[in-house]
């Protein structure tokens, strides 16, 4: 196998589980491409749509009517406007986010966080994908901490960002996103702690590709 083809390490995540402080710390170690809102800042960019906007549609399921009021409330003007024809819609949303992960896959190695990656990537033959979980106790407490919010604010939080998540992936892509069978390695980051996941991360890498060199260790802070 060629040693300079790229190889891609995909992190699926419920919220509060620790998918873009991984991501990040892996990238450091690994002196890889990180990909996770960058993917919608792309998007934005070749869709010619607002980022604020794509945002606001990030890994989520849109009715139809839901987006034309979207785009209404997104308007400068407050006379009526008839329907778009041309509304994004969620698959074109999706196959864009695709064709800018198929790319970076193509050209570099990358971790990338989310946007259905171990999905749009099931066929690279480069391709380590994870799946990081925790019980509701564990990451309300990181939500809590990370964005400053009280208790039933984090839960709310919790329970509404992973049922969009689950439902964008189900109708996109047709799996359960949290199938285990679907990934190469599912992780419970509160039993053996972020720095272990992010050790048995690297140890995966290297058992699968075997030509990881690694950067010196560096702390990034939570």
């Amino acid at each position: 196998m060629n040693k300079a083809s790229p190889y891609i390490l995909t992190i699926s995540r419920q919220m509060g589980s620790g998918g873009a402080y991984l991501g990040q710390r892996l990238a450091i170690r690994l002196n890889a491409s990180y990909l996770d809102h960058d993917i919608v800042r792309q998007a934005a960019q070749e869709l010619k749509i607002s980022e604020e906007y794509l945002h606001s549609r990030d890994e989520k399921v849109t009715s139809r009517w839901q987006s034309v009021l979207q785009s209404i409330a997104y308007s400068n003007s407050w006379s009526y406007a008839p329907p778009p024809l041309d509304i994004l819609n969620d698959a074109d949303l999706y196959k864009c986010e695709s064709d800018i992960i198929n790319r970076v896959a193509s050209q570099r190695n990358a971790i990338i966080v989310g946007r259905g990656g171990y999905w749009v990537l099931r066929h690279h033959h480069r391709v380590l994908s994870v799946f990081l979980h925790a019980p509701i106790s564990f990451r309300q407490k990181r939500v809590e901490e990370l964005y400053h919010v009280n208790q039933q604010q984090a839960l709310k939080l919790l329970n509404s960002i992973d049922q969009e998540r689950a439902r964008y992936l189900k109708a996109l892509t047709g799996a359960d996103g949290s199938d285990a069978s679907l990934y190469h390695l599912c992780l419970d980051t509160s039993a053996i702690g972020l720095e272990k996941c992010e050790s048995i991360i690297l140890e995966a890498l290297q058992a699968r590709f075997g030509d990881i060199e690694l950067a010196p260790h560096e702390v990034v802070s939570d």
